[in-house]
This record gives C-alpha cells, sequence and structure tokens, in this order.
C-alpha cells in the first residue's frame, strides 16, 4: 500500500486554456476555432463593449504596464482593432514612437463570436513573421499565444473602459 495521492487537476478556473489544447499533436481546424473562440470570450471581458467602441483606449493593471486597445474599424458584424504594450527602445537612443511588443492586429467577428489575428510582431515566442505551410500550424501558434496573453491581460486586472 502507497501512501502516495493521487496527483490533483488544476481547476479550469485556474488554467484558462484546456490542457488538450496546449499540444495537440497536429491542431485540427475544430481545434483552432475552438481557440478562436475562447480568444473572443476573453477579449470581451477586457472590451465588453466592443462592438460599438472607435478610438484609443488605455487600461491599467497591476503588472504595471499600460495596455492600449486601437478600435480601427467597425462595421455591422466585425471589429478591426490593434491590441499592444508600448515599451520604451532599450538602445539610449532617442526615438519618435515607443517600441510596440507583443502587437496584434485582430478582427473580431462579432456574430460568429470569434477572433482572428491578422498580423503578430513579438519578441518573447519564436513564430514565424507570415504564415507557411501548412498555414494551420502557423495560425495554431499565434492564436495560443494571443490565448495566453488575453489570459494574462485579465489576471493583470486588464480591462477597458471608454468613460475612465
Amino acid at each position: 500500500m502507497s501512501n502516495l495521492a493521487a496527483p490533483t487537476r488544476l481547476p479550469r478556473t485556474h488554467y484558462p486554456w484546456l490542457d488538450r489544447l496546449l499540444t495537440p499533436a497536429r491542431p485540427r481546424v475544430g481545434d483552432l476555432m475552438h481557440l478562436c473562440e475562447e480568444n473572443y470570450a476573453r477579449l470581451r471581458r477586457l472590451a465588453p463593449d466592443l462592438p460599438r467602441w472607435r478610438g484609443d483606449y488605455r487600461s491599467s493593471g497591476a503588472d504595471g504596464m499600460d495596455l492600449h486597445l486601437e478600435v480601427i474599424e467597425q462595421s455591422r458584424y466585425t471589429s478591426l482593432l490593434r491590441l499592444t504594450y508600448f515599451f520604451p527602445h532599450g538602445d539610449g537612443l532617442a526615438h519618435r514612437l515607443p517600441q510596440a511588443d507583443p502587437d496584434a492586429l485582430l478582427r473580431a467577428y462579432h456574430d460568429a463570436r470569434q477572433v482572428e489575428i491578422l498580423d503578430l510582431r513579438q519578441t518573447a515566442l519564436p513564430l514565424h513573421k507570415h504564415y507557411r505551410s501548412p498555414a494551420l500550424e502557423a495560425k495554431w501558434r499565434a492564436n495560443l499565444f494571443l490565448a495566453k496573453w488575453l489570459a494574462y491581460c485579465l489576471r493583470s486586472g486588464h480591462h477597458f473602459d471608454p468613460e475612465a
């Protein structure tokens, strides 16, 4: 008889994405669609009235960094937006604009309740700049990065409020 207890599993509220989605042997289209739905739900928690917003918004979270949301375009069923942090350049030179990292261009499909990454620039993970064959796996990696980033932003207390 062993005194070892069975390993306990963390509750889903602590670990915001499904274990099976973290490292699929080969992602399927259905897995990607599910991840895009989860990302949309997270995005709407950050920006609850997103379909009605236009312009620039800022959120200050417990992480000490301001998260920036730019709503570039609105249509009946979609929003085109940019989500980013801005950092000072580390080279000691004067720059006109701060460095955006990560910098994600997203299209939110409100009728389908999904968000798609149109462009992602970041330095934390080795992702390809452009989607290459196989496109599904590259899109999976980019959307998984977005899922982790959005979950981090929510845990850090970020929330966009147009009245603030």
